[in-house]
């Protein structure tokens, strides 16, 4: 199985399972500092861990790629629409509709993750993965029916597809600057997001809760919040912007098995043909193979990687021979065939 396609799948399963744990702390303080909370335990984690890197490695030759000043304006914008707007909607919406649910409804940042890179950022996309996306919209709009009120609008559906719309923003941003450090990406988002929103929390009249609680939503921030977007970013670097999205729609059904099991929630019948709908617009992503001759052009830049077959370049340094390894380095074109995903190195016309 392709690296990129692990690392999404392994976030996603994270970023699931933290829907059904942020359900139990949803009443125990407004939204916006539970979100606050769980996105500074993100960031603290991350610094840690960001950290205990720096010293273990501090002789290291071989060091990642930081964020750069041209990387400032898509970082700043993620950092707006993914870490502070999206989860104060998700928030919301957990007040009012089951974590099962839930946890499905985020399938919809997979679907406007993958809207927004093929028609916003012209990202490649063919038939089976248009078809995929179709079946996961109408599975989305099934879970919305299904927690309509009597009267009114399902306006924690609407709320959890507007964190989503927002998810998809940031995702889309982040693609921008995911050859750079993904541990310094993610714990920076967390501690401008986290601080934020507790700070605007406070500011409308929340209070602290008690210590377990603090340390609860401190840990599913780091795991569901924190790790998981380091993976999504790695995801990000190797797969593309719209097949990660597709990936991470795995996540909701991650979050959803837990959510019964913690919960003792019981689903409807529309719960379930909305999963299989779901099941079926993931396959056909997961089984996608898209090949053909495609060129690559001169270009520089630096990131993490091995000597492949996109990476045949001299250095002006001393190199210890040591894989994979981060620096500058030019690409010589090239043109040739084989199996790919619009990943840093192939994002080229069709």
């Amino acid at each position: 199985m392709h690296i990129g396609v692990i690392y999404a799948l392994l976030a996603a399963v994270l970023f699931g399972a933290s829907t059904p744990f942020a359900k139990t702390l949803v009443g125990q303080m407004p939204p916006v500092a539970l979100a606050g909370m769980l996105y500074l335990g993100s960031g603290i984690g991350l610094l840690i861990c960001y950290g205990v890197r720096a010293i273990v490695k501090r002789n290291d030759l071989d060091q990642p790629v930081e964020l750069t000043r041209r990387d400032a304006p898509w970082f700043a914008g993620a950092v707006a629409a993914g870490g502070v707007a999206g989860p104060l909607l998700l928030m919301v919406g957990l007040t009012s509709i089951s974590a099962s649910a839930a946890s499905l409804l985020l399938n919809m940042e997979g679907v406007l993750t993958s809207m927004l890179a093929w028609f916003v950022f012209k990202e490649n996309f063919d038939r089976r993965i248009f078809i995929g996306m179709l079946l996961i919209v109408a599975a989305g709009v099934l879970l919305s029916w299904d927690q309509a009120p009597a009267i009114g609008l399902p306006w924690g559906a609407i709320a959890i597809i507007g964190a989503c719309l927002c998810w998809g923003i940031d995702n889309n941003l982040t693609r921008k600057v995911s050859a750079s450090d993904p541990l310094q990406i993610a714990g920076t988002k967390g501690l401008v997001a986290g601080s934020v929103n507790l700070t605007i929390g406070l500011a409308l009249g929340a209070t602290i809760p008690a210590a377990p609680t603090v340390l609860l939503a401190g840990v599913v921030g780091f795991c569901g919040y924190g790790l998981s977007l380091v993976l999504f970013v790695l995801a990000l670097r190797h797969l593309g912007t719209a097949r990660t999205g597709a990936y991470f729609s795995a996540a909701p059904f991650a979050g959803a098995a837990l959510s019964l099991l913690m919960l003792g929630e019981v689903p409807g019948a529309l719960f379930w043909i909305a999963a299989a709908l779901m099941g079926g617009g993931i396959w056909l992503h997961l089984t996608e193979s898209h090949a053909h001759e495609h060129e690559h052009l001169p270009m520089s830049h630096a990131h993490m990687h091995s000597h492949d077959d996109h990476h045949q370049h001299e250095h002006d340094f001393e190199w210890d021979g040591v894989e994979p390894h981060a620096h500058a380095h030019q690409h010589a074109p090239l043109r040739h065939s084989h199996p790919h995903y619009p990943d840093i190195h192939h994002r080229h016309e069709h």
